[in-house]
């Protein structure tokens, strides 16, 4: 097949998107598939271009064989709302032009968030006439109202309006858990036009392996229990919480307990600086790291942080943190309810605690510190979880076999 796919993420980006796209592309050449990948420049969190590269209106590259064309795009950081919309509207409008004149693919398929991304999809497949497959990892707009980010209501309608119109456009949608599918079912109609393919790991570079001890001291984890978060640090996390917990901790004098918050984004800067000005030299932030560094710092984690606001939309959330951290045999302190509770749970891959509640979490990491047991157990079935369900490539092969199932269809 000869694959079309948007999407405004995408490495050296490492964020849940970019790194998503990349795996199931690298996969579909592997197996003989041609993949175009329209994008913009690479600038997530902060709207600054990563070095060797610049904002260009076109510029190719190749990726892993896949074919990378980078189209010019408003940038703005992953904070506020009028320069973001600018930043999203200048992707669709770039990247529609561009999808008019590749060579005709097979298929378009185009991912969220954010949907502004999707609709450049659904418009080069009606004006070329091409079968369209609309990705969904985050229900827009109701996660952006969720955390603050929009609240005028008359432009909230539009954007509903323009979210049922693009799933009605969609020949199929894929999202990625079940909360998403039962949320969009009660928005639209879709029997028979929706699947779910997880977002899942490679487990070959996600493995269980000795810490860096170089790393670990030159943070200044040498001799700690280390409970990390490692992600974007956006308005969605609520990672106040991990404040409240490290005051608490050095409140009863568990010196013995540090929290890493590997990443960057919206709110990074400003709990850096309130840790900073209170002293909470329990909780180190590390900025923005290149993906391939990742594993380094799973590994040299006690505990990994999964967390959100205590919203009712994330309920449907399953995070990616989840199966990279328990790829690595990590075990996993949830703050996020609903699907990816239940999964945690059913699995004794970790601890659940409520969003936003210090001191459930003071309690979890207490709890792991004082039972090394517990946190072998909690890893060992971390990992019998993602190899049986969430193995990149068994996922690609199963979306590769949704794209042929949607062309079959279509043709006749």
């Amino acid at each position: 097949m000869n694959i079309l796919f948007f999407t405004h993420y995408f490495p050296p980006e490492g964020n849940a998107p970019a790194t998503r796209v990349y795996e199931l592309c690298r996969r579909w050449v592997k197996a003989g598939h041609t993949v175009t990948v329209i994008t913009g420049v690479p600038n997530v969190p902060n709207g600054v271009v990563y070095d060797g590269y610049r904002n260009r209106l076109r510029q190719e590259e190749n990726v892993a064989g896949i074919r990378v064309i980078r189209v010019w795009t408003y940038l703005a950081p992953n904070k506020g709302k009028g320069r973001r919309i600018v930043n999203y509207l200048s992707y669709m409008f770039s990247a529609i032009l561009c999808g008019m004149f590749v060579k005709r693919p097979d298929v378009i398929i185009a991912t969220s968030p954010q949907f502004f991304c999707g609709w450049a999809g659904a418009v080069v497949s009606r004006l070329r006439r091409l079968p369209f497959i609309l990705e969904v990892r985050d229900i827009w707009p109701e996660s952006i109202e969720a955390v603050g980010a929009m609240s005028n209501r008359s432009l909230l309608r539009f954007l509903e309006r323009l979210e049922l119109r693009l799933y009605a456009a969609a020949d199929h949608i894929v999202t990625v858990g079940e909360g998403y599918k039962q949320k969009l079912m009660e928005k639209i109609k879709l029997v028979g036009k929706i699947s779910i393919i997880p977002n899942g790991v490679d487990l070959e570079a996600f493995v269980s392996r000795e810490p860096d001890a170089v790393i670990r001291q030159k943070l200044g984890l040498k001799d700690c229990f280390v409970c990390s978060y490692i992600g974007t640090i956006g308005m969605a996390s609520g990672l106040e919480v991990v404040l409240e917990a490290a005051r608490r901790l050095k409140k009863i004098g568990r010196d013995d307990v540090k929290f890493l918050l590997v990443g960057d984004g919206a709110v990074k800067d400003e709990l850096q600086s309130a840790a900073t000005m209170e002293g909470l030299d329990n909780v180190v932030f590390t900025g923005r790291q290149d993906k391939s560094k990742i594993p380094d710092f799973l590994a040299l984690s006690d505990a990994c942080l999964v967390h959100l606001k205590k919203k009712d939309i994330f309920e449907t959330v399953m995070p990616s943190k989840i199966y990279e951290a328990a790829a690595m045999s990590r075990p996993i302190i949830l703050g996020v309810g609903g699907h990816a509770a239940k999964l945690i749970s059913d699995t004794g891959a970790g601890i659940c605690i409520e969003p936003e509640n210090a001191g459930q979490l003071v309690d979890a990491v207490k709890r792991l510190v004082d039972n090394p047991s517990l946190c072998r157990i909690f890893g060992e079935k971390g990992r019998v979880l993602v190899k049986s369900f969430y193995d990149c490539d068994r996922l690609a092969r199963e979306y590769e076999a949704i794209i042929q199932k949607v062309l079959s269809v279509i043709s006749n």
